[in-house]
């Protein structure tokens, strides 16, 4: 029996939320253990929901795979879902892209020559390479004499790594800040007193 549009049983959406959650296959074992039923009522529920799909002509579908189960796209759009997502392939950072990123997360915003400050090296090009690919973005000038430009971290870089805020970003252990920035913070922090 083929459901209706709002006569889904609960097993069913609750399968439906799993699926959709889960984004991989899920094996039907793993499937029953969550909705605390039996392996044979999950399977049947699935094949409801696959079917429910169909009918509604959904460019969403259920399919079994092996003993899993997974959510997925109909097949008939993939070549429009392929434009839409289609980038460059993402090459993992270097050592020195995640190191510029660190400084300029936990110290924002700062200047190419602050970061090249802290490394120890030229970090024009590696600057430039994260502003291309969206993860550090001109943040304006700073006040200071010559008025750099000002690099900050961007939402597409706390997407990247997960985070809803800088706030997130995990405390620096003490052995990894500068002492030439321990000295530098604990004179501003005497001259507020």
């Amino acid at each position: 029996m083929i459901m209706e549009r709002n006569t889904r049983s609960p097993l069913c959406l609750m399968l439906e939320a799993v699926l959709f959650a889960s984004g991989e296959p899920v094996p039907v074992s793993r499937l029953a253990q969550a909705c605390e039923v039996s392996e044979s009522a999950v399977q049947t529920a699935l094949q409801q929901l696959a079917a429910w799909y169909e009918k509604q002509k959904s460019a969403i579908c259920v399919q079994q795979l092996g003993d899993s189960w997974q959510m997925c796209t109909h097949p008939a759009y993939a070549t429009v879902i392929q434009r839409a997502v289609e980038t460059k392939k993402a090459a993992p950072l270097s050592a020195a892209a995640m190191e510029v990123l660190t400084i300029v997360a936990y110290n924002q915003p700062v200047s190419k020559s602050f970061v090249e400050h802290v490394r120890g090296v030229d970090s024009s090009s590696v600057v430039n390479t994260l502003v291309e690919k969206e993860l550090l973005t001109e943040a304006g000038r700073l006040d200071v004499p010559g008025k750099p430009v000002a690099y900050a971290t961007t939402p597409h870089f706390l997407r990247c790594f997960g985070l809803q805020s800088l706030d997130e970003l995990p405390p620096l252990p003490v052995s990894a800040v500068p002492q030439e920035m321990v000295s530098e913070s604990e004179e501003s922090a005497d001259l507020a007193e």
